[in-house]
């Protein structure tokens, strides 16, 4: 996702305690981050070697074996291998487009849905964190880097737009947040509306309303240059800010290596579960009635998003909050939520319980 690599420092990254590693425990896994100290890989000859943290070659056959079953892609970059065979994380890397992957232990791909929503109850427990630093950031005086990071991430929240990145503008005349131009801005009065096109041709003609917001994003807009958000670096000349910079800020405040893509799905997840809130469950239940229901909220979240509502059921949406609407658990949880914060907690607590139901009665079923 990120146009260029943050320099991350993973020994210095504070851990933020994930509901997750209950889970982890349940299935007999060490809940692990790859901001921990791992194994690295080497270039050596036509293959690789690696070395462990202090830099020595790893030469145990047993770890050498687990390493190779991971069959990570030899042009991935910036490349982690948990240093625990029982990590539920294993390994992650960059692949040739600065797009972070993941490779899961299979007990945890088995009990988790292949580790694709394992970080979404994680993303909202830290998000109060995230929005203390915030606050902080958007007082700075002038335009340093942190101030134009958290605006950012603050129109991010707000709108769950992509993130974009310069390869993307380059080629494809497309563009997110970190590569807006500043003719991509308009503004009404205490509005202000981004139209500009998107990923895969889309149109987008997005409204904020938040004064707060407005106010500084026609701050931005008045410095020199077309990009729309730009710093002040420490010589006082302006820069553009891009993804990987978002991405690293993220991951300094949230103490995990989370990405711009995950308030899309912590967004996608969350709309859903309130269009759930307020759907009925059908009466008779019936197979057809229930997935016409769903595919209503499937497509009103894809049509926030912008996405295909495929894509959208696939990546932006934890199955959960499904399973949670059909048994009732969704409508008794959501049932006294009000305000955007409440509509929050809400569903963080929904997903924590319906996660960890899930790994229990997987884990019966293996054991059986």
């Amino acid at each position: 996702m990120a146009s260029s690599a943050p320099s991350s420092k993973r020994d210095s990254a504070t851990a933020v305690p994930s509901p997750m590693a209950g889970v982890a425990k349940l299935a007999g896994l060490v809940y692990v981050s790859d901001a921990e100290p791992g194994y690295s890989r080497r270039r050596a000859g036509k293959g690789f070697g690696y070395r462990d943290p202090e830099g020595r070659a790893v030469r145990d056959a047993s770890t050498l074996a687990r390493i190779r079953t991971l069959a990570i892609p030899p042009a991935y970059t910036e490349v982690w291998i948990c240093l625990h065979e029982r990590g539920h994380l294993q390994a992650t890397g960059r692949d040739a487009r600065r797009r972070k992957q993941y490779r899961y232990h299979p007990d945890w791909m088995q009990v988790t849905g292949e580790g694709k929503f394992d970080r979404i109850v994680q993303f909202g427990a830290a998000l109060p964190r995230l929005r203390r630093r915030l606050r902080q950031d958007l007082k700075r005086p002038g335009f340093p880097r942190e101030k134009v990071l958290a605006i950012v991430v603050a129109v991010m929240a707000e709108t769950l737009v992509r993130i974009g990145n310069a390869s993307y503008a380059r080629d494809n005349r497309s563009f997110g947040l970190t590569t807006l131009r500043n003719r991509h801005v308009a503004f009404a009065r205490d509005r202000v509306r981004l139209k500009f096109r998107g990923k895969g041709g889309l149109e987008h003609d997005i409204g904020i309303d938040d004064a707060r917001l407005v106010k500084l994003i026609r701050a931005v807009q008045h410095l020199p240059g077309q990009a729309l958000f730009q710093y002040q670096d420490d010589d006082g000349t302006l820069q553009p800010v891009d993804s990987g910079q978002v991405n690293a800020y993220l991951h300094e405040v949230m103490g995990e290596d989370f990405t711009a893509k995950d308030f899309r799905t912590w967004g996608g997840t969350l709309a859903a579960f309130k269009l759930l809130a307020a759907t009925p469950v059908p009466e008779p239940p019936s197979k057809t009635a229930l997935n016409r229901a769903k595919n209503g909220v499937i497509k009103e979240v894809a049509r926030a998003l912008g996405n295909t509502p495929a894509v959208c059921r696939k990546a932006y949406i934890d199955p959960c909050v499904f399973v949670a609407w059909e048994d009732g658990r969704l409508q008794k949880v959501a049932g006294s939520a009000r305000g955007e914060r409440q509509w929050e907690q809400a569903a963080l607590k929904l997903m924590a319980k319906v996660h960890r139901v899930s790994l229990r009665k997987a884990k019966r079923a293996a054991e059986a």
